[in-house]
């Protein structure tokens, strides 16, 4: 009897297999990613109509958590699940049961160690500001009126690049064991009437992204010098730098990790 409990125990865990899913959503009407007890989140939506469709509770953990009205392009999350038949048909019946703002790109096998948040090996954001009134962009972008010296905001942006204390630009009373992040891609750029930051690290600080660009505006408009937005980066004060620029502009666009993780 034993023996035979042994081997149904034994069967189930060596035909679950460990799946990476990619989504895009737009994050308006949520509290942000993680689930949370009193608002909807699109963890939990997502959850949801996975479990629906799988006939089974899913529980699926992500490369990151973005907040409250933030977007996303990209963002990959893994679940354990019996091998899937067929994974086009298994994204099309998902999809039909989310609703619009929330959709599955992709479902892919990885090796049964890796994992969405501790395999990422770098994340990239955009963030998006109308210089325009433009009402198909209200909910997906910040405007703003006067258009800030982008010159000017991309010398202060240099001054990010490489490995440094970011506390600086971190929210507040966050429990994280480090503020150093490693930025590798820092700069704005100029799009019909739309002005965009890209910025790309291996990781990023709670908040983080949103006051940089609240910070970078500031030099913009030359309410900060250059001077002083580098007092900024070495004071690791928060209280220093500006203010978090709106979460609807916000889009995590890419994470990237190893090749070698994937199963084709």
């Amino acid at each position: 009897m034993q023996y035979l409990l042994f081997s149904k125990v034994y069967l189930c865990k060596k035909f679950i297999v460990r799946y990476f899913i990619e989504i895009a959503y737009n994050g308006t009407l949520y509290c942000g990613w993680q689930k949370q007890p009193n608002a909807l989140s699109v963890q939990e939506v997502l959850q949801k109509a996975m479990s629906v469709f799988l006939r089974t509770p899913i529980t699926v953990f992500a490369a990151g958590r973005t907040d409250a009205g933030v977007h996303a392009k990209q963002l990959f999350a893994h679940f354990d699940f019996p091998e899937l038949s067929t994974i086009s048909e298994t994204i099309y019946r998902i999809n039909a049961l989310l609703p619009n703002d929330i959709s599955i790109t992709s479902i892919k096998r990885v090796t049964d160690d890796s994992h969405a948040r501790f395999n990422a090996t770098s994340r990239s954001y955009e963030y998006h500001i109308q210089l325009s009134k433009n009402p198909f962009t209200t909910t997906l972008a910040h405007q703003i009126h006067k258009k800030p010296d982008i010159q000017l905001m991309n010398k202060a942006a240099s001054m990010l690049l490489g490995r440094h204390d970011f506390e600086c630009f971190s929210r507040s009373n966050t429990q994280v064991h480090t503020f150093f992040c490693d930025i590798t891609k820092a700069h704005w750029d100029m799009v019909d009437d739309t002005l965009l930051f890209y910025i790309t690290a291996d990781r990023f600080l709670r908040n983080m992204v949103r006051a940089i660009v609240g910070t970078l505006l500031d030099v913009g408009f030359k309410k900060t010098s250059l001077k002083d937005f580098s007092f900024i980066l070495e004071s690791k004060d928060r209280s220093r730098a500006g203010s978090s620029a709106p979460a609807k502009g916000l889009y995590l666009t890419k994470v990237l990790y190893p090749q070698d993780i994937f199963i084709t």
